[in-house]
C-alpha cells in the first residue's frame, strides 16, 4: 500500500502484473502514513488535511474519521489482538494522542517533546513504544503511562524521521537526517549501540523497512546526487547492514 502528495492512497498487487488493484480517495490533502491492522481488513491513514482515517480495506468505504485539528505525522495501531480498537497518533503539536475507535474519543496524551512527533514504533512485546521528533530525541514510554521512562538526547543527534525493528525484536534501526542509520539496542535500557553507527550515504534515506520473512532490511533513499563510485559502496554497506540486523 502507498500514501502519496495526490492525497489519493493506493494498493497494489504484489505478484504478477504488480498493478494497482484500488485507489481509496478521501483525503484533501497530501497523506503522510497509512498502516493496516493485524489482519489487514482495515487500515488507518492520517493526512496533511488534519484527519485520521479507518478504512475497509475491501470496500473502499471509509468507516470512520478522526481529528485533533492538529496534522498527523504518523499512525499506528496497537499491535495486541485485543487492543486493535486502539491507535496512536504523532501529531504537529508535539504530542502523540490514543483514540477509541468504538467511541471516537481521545483517551490519552502524551505530551513531552519539544517538536513534532515523527514515528512511533512499539517494541518489547508491545509493552512499550518509541517515538521520535523534530526536537532531535527519541523517548521511550509505557503503554497508558504519559510520562517517558526514558529520553535520550545528544548535541550530536538529529532528527530522525524513520524507524524500523529488526525481526528478532533486539534492534533499532533509526534514520538519521545527517545521513547516518543510528542503531538503539531495543532490549533491556535502549542503549545506542556507537559501533554500528553505518556511515557513508550520499544520498538522503526516506524509508527503512524489514520484512520477518527475509529478515533483511530495506532501505529506500531519495537520490541527489550519486557518483559512480558511490552505488558500489552504497550495496556494500546495505549487506553489511543486513548481516548485521539479522
Amino acid at each position: 500500500m502507498s500514501a502519496g502528495m495526490d492525497s489519493k492512497i493506493k494498493l497494489w498487487q504484489v505478484y504478477k502484473e504488480r498493478q494497482c488493484v484500488r485507489t481509496y480517495s478521501g483525503h484533501k490533502q497530501a497523506v503522510r502514513d497509512v498502516c493496516f491492522n493485524n489482519t489487514g481488513t482495515e487500515f488507518l491513514s492520517c493526512g496533511y488535511d488534519r484527519y485520521c482515517k479507518l478504512w475497509d480495506t475491501e470496500t473502499g468505504e471509509c468507516k470512520a474519521r478522526f481529528t485533533s485539528r492538529k496534522v498527523p505525522y504518523c499512525i499506528k495501531f496497537h499491535p495486541e489482538e485485543d487492543k486493535q480498537h486502539l491507535f496512536v497518533a504523532g501529531t504537529s503539536d508535539k504530542k502523540i494522542v490514543c483514540w477509541d475507535i468504538r467511541s471516537g474519543e481521545i483517551i490519552q496524551e502524551y505530551d513531552r517533546h519539544l517538536g513534532p512527533v515523527n514515528t512511533i514504533t512499539f517494541i518489547d512485546q508491545n509493552r512499550r513504544f518509541v517515538s521520535t521528533s523534530d526536537d532531535k530525541s527519541l523517548r521511550v514510554w509505557e503503554w497508558d503511562v504519559p510520562v517517558d521512562f526514558k529520553y535520550i538526547a545528544d548535541p550530536s543527534m538529529h532528527s530522525m524521521p524513520a524507524v524500523t525493528l529488526s525481526p528478532n525484536g533486539k534492534w533499532l534501526a533509526c534514520q538519521s537526517m545527517d545521513n547516518k542509520i543510528c542503531v538503539f539496542n531495543a532490549l533491556n535500557r535502549m542503549k545506542f549501540i556507537r559501533k554500528k553507527t553505518f556511515t557513508g550515504h550520499m544520498a538522503s534515506i526516506h524509508v527503512i523497512s524489514q520484512t520477518k520473512s527475509s529478515h533483511r532490511l530495506s532501505i529506500t533513499y531519495k537520490v541527489h546526487q550519486m557518483l559512480p563510485n558511490q552505488s558500489k559502496l552504497l550495496a556494500a554497506q546495505m549487506n553489511i547492514l543486513n548481516s548485521m540486523m539479522s
